[in-house]
């Protein structure tokens, strides 16, 4: 997918591809506004506890520190919508500060669906993939799960790609 070019990562996507990534991009995005609720397993996944045995200094914590860290992630899954093409499929350009924000949008992505689809370091992917498809082939689940291993694969893909730092 992703290959180096100069100092550039780059990688031609399908116009599905398109829509899947603008729609996950998306729905962080959503999260972290309109969604944003503590106690939401996923907000819980993305922004935990630095304390958890002191809920008074992680809150104070919180305070100083949640507000930054929530515009660095939207700012990330807008690197991803950004770069995307508007409609249809397209050539994408990264140059190596905005492969790592996909990185890290892409990261979130896989940890807030991981929280939602239960999915543990313990999960085989594959095996989960395959028990969802006996069960459903037109399942949800089995859209959720092929669109979780194809962000691993972009993950991956994309990391592999990015220019050696002296």
């Amino acid at each position: 997918m992703f290959r180096r070019n100069g100092s550039e990562c780059v990688a031609a996507f399908a116009i599905d591809e398109v829509r899947v990534l603008r729609k996950v991009a998306g729905e962080v995005v959503d999260l972290l506004t309109d969604g944003f609720a503590h106690g939401d397993p996923v907000v819980d996944r993305l922004f935990p506890d630095i304390y958890p045995d002191r809920p008074e200094d992680s809150a104070e914590f919180r305070q100083y520190t949640e507000g930054e860290l929530k515009t660095g992630k939207i700012d990330q899954a807008g690197a991803i919508l950004a770069a995307l093409p508007d409609d249809g499929p397209g050539e994408v350009r990264l140059d190596a500060e905005t492969a790592e924000a996909w990185l890290r949008a892409i990261n979130d992505a896989r940890l807030a669906m991981g929280t939602r689809l239960d999915i543990s370091a313990e999960t085989d992917l594959g095996d989960e993939l395959d028990d969802a498809v006996l069960h459903d082939p037109a399942s949800s689940r089995v859209f959720q799960l092929s669109v979780y291993a194809y962000l691993g694969y972009l993950q991956e893909s994309l990391l592999n790609s990015l220019p050696e730092i002296d």
